[in-house]
């Protein structure tokens, strides 16, 4: 397998995560890998830049001397709200020769600007993208994936979503068991479940503030198929019933019940995508039970039975 340039655009104002995030996972890929992708890093006249995060990253050589990578990378932050304009002529130039042409975040700005998103479906960050559209209206805005590919051009949401995007390519590359591997060695999912709308059930909810009830959604996440009911619950806050119900409601914006339907949701959903586990199995894991009550709650949810559901999202074998 030739080996794959991997170079990321370096410019003052940009986000940090954008940069590092799926350099760790081509990185990772490398490691693992070894000879399958090279990673660089370059800004336009090759001199550090600084983050938003006030962190300083020093690029390996100047964009001018950076020609011909396989994969061209433009990370967001500030610095795209107002582009540079050499940084956009560059990209401009020498976006459309590489193989694939990808951004992160507010990077999807920049290649908007060089126009190279027009005609073409595209994502950023949710709080972006209403003036995306309104500034480009040659592009379709999609505000909901995750990441959105379109032939060669590939763009994602915001920040951490750049390494969703990074390992979804590094499972095109080199097949899905070495994408699993980095996706465990992070701690993070393979493929995220939902959309920019509703990430995880973790996310969706309030961290509540005193620790008992922080204890509880820990237990929950960790033991979807234990007996979640209010009453057990409560009993492991050492608080009554009541009360608990009334205080997890407060301090995290859903109920008990509602937060207990996502993370089993969500787990009976990893399951199905990254384990050859049948639908009885990760029905009892999930705390279903039964096969019949999962499928409720899937075709409720997300409209679509749990079988169809592993069928759409769950990637063939690699080749």
């Amino acid at each position: 397998m030739a080996q794959r340039t991997v170079l990321v655009v370096l410019f003052d104002g940009v986000q940090s995560l954008d940069v590092s995030g799926p350099v760790e996972v081509f990185a990772g890929a490398e490691r693992h890998s070894p000879g399958t992708y090279l990673i660089r890093t370059a800004s336009l006249d090759g001199g550090p830049v600084r983050t938003t995060s006030g962190l300083t990253l020093v690029p390996d050589s100047s964009l001018a001397e950076a020609t011909g990578p396989h994969t061209l990378l433009v990370p967001g932050g500030q610095g795209t709200r107002r582009p540079d304009p050499g940084l956009v002529d560059w990209v401009r130039e020498h976006g459309p020769r590489a193989t694939r042409l990808v951004s992160v975040c507010t990077g999807a700005i920049v290649l908007a600007e060089a126009g190279l998103l027009d005609g073409r479906r595209a994502t950023t960050h949710w709080a972006y993208c209403a003036e995306l559209a309104r500034d480009h209206p040659a592009v379709e805005v999609d505000p909901d994936p995750i990441y959105v590919r379109d032939g060669p051009v590939a763009t994602s949401a915001g920040v951490t979503a750049g390494i969703d995007l990074a390992l979804a390519l590094v499972e095109e590359d080199l097949g899905r068991d070495v994408a699993l591997t980095l996706a465990r060695h992070l701690v993070v999912f393979l493929r995220r479940p939902g959309n920019q709308a509703q990430f995880s059930a973790q996310l969706a909810a309030q961290t509540a503030r005193r620790e008992p009830l922080r204890e509880v959604q820990q237990w929950i996440t960790e033991h979807p198929g234990a007996d979640l009911a209010v009453e057990t619950l409560a009993a492991r806050a050492r608080l009554s019933p009541r009360h608990f119900a009334r205080a997890f409601r407060a301090e995290t914006g859903m109920t008990p019940g509602r937060y207990v339907d996502r993370v089993r949701l969500e787990h009976a959903r990893r399951l199905l995508e990254d384990t050859a586990d049948g639908i009885e199995e990760i029905s009892r894991a999930s705390g279903y039970g039964t096969p019949e009550a999962m499928r409720r709650a899937f075709v409720r949810a997300l409209g679509a039975a749990p079988a169809e559901y592993r069928r759409r999202f769950r990637p063939a074998p690699a080749p």
